[in-house]
């Protein structure tokens, strides 16, 4: 089985119902599973760091980034940018930089905001940024996805998206597109292991 590292940071919990989202797609793959991490929070202002959800996934290691044929990465928008604990992740993946532990590899990423104009596809620019300096494949969503052309909460071709305001659940159109999302990075690893060398 190939394996599709699906890693987030969540703070409340919206960005998490995503990411298990990408993973249900993934697993629609035969063949493919997702193995699902968390991103460790950073420390408040006063230095504690708080508390991982009771049924937060384990943190992510090295070694995740070694076993995995595929990187679909989540993080929540704060002020049209990245969470700190993502880019303080990102920041501190020289050696897999220096080992190409990513390169060729396909990725995505997902986010969620507060509001519908809360800076969704700004930060999906610019968590990709980073996967590219790794020589990632970077994966979207195609208008094909009829689910695309029609939402009325999130969704973008940069990655899936999902509009959290008022603790909203999922809407039927960011369940697909996320979904999708996970297929296609899982379809698209599966293709570029069965491929000659």
């Amino acid at each position: 089985m190939s394996e599709i590292l699906v890693l987030y940071y969540s703070r409340y919990g919206a960005t998490a119902r995503l990411a298990h989202q990408a993973a249900r797609g993934v697993e629609q793959i035969n063949g493919m599973t997702a193995r699902i991490r968390s991103i460790p929070p950073l420390p408040d202002a006063n230095g504690s760091v708080p508390e991982p959800a009771a049924d937060a996934p384990p943190n992510v290691c090295p070694q995740d980034f070694e076993e995995c044929s595929g990187l679909i990465l989540g993080s929540p928008t704060y002020f049209g940018g990245m969470a700190a604990a993502v880019k303080h992740l990102l920041d501190d993946t020289s050696r897999q930089w220096f080992k190409g532990t990513l390169t060729g590899k396909p990725a995505g990423v997902f986010t969620s905001t507060g509001s519908l104009h809360g800076g969704q596809e700004t930060v999906l620019l610019s968590m990709i940024v980073p996967l590219l300096h790794h020589g990632m494949l970077i994966v979207g969503i195609p208008y094909s996805e009829a689910a695309l052309a029609h939402t009325q909460t999130g969704g973008t071709p940069y990655g899936a998206s999902h509009t959290a305001g008022n603790n909203k659940p999922l809407s039927m159109e960011e369940r697909q597109l996320t979904q999708a999302l996970g297929m296609r990075i899982a379809t698209i690893a599966q293709q570029l292991a069965a491929a000659p060398a």
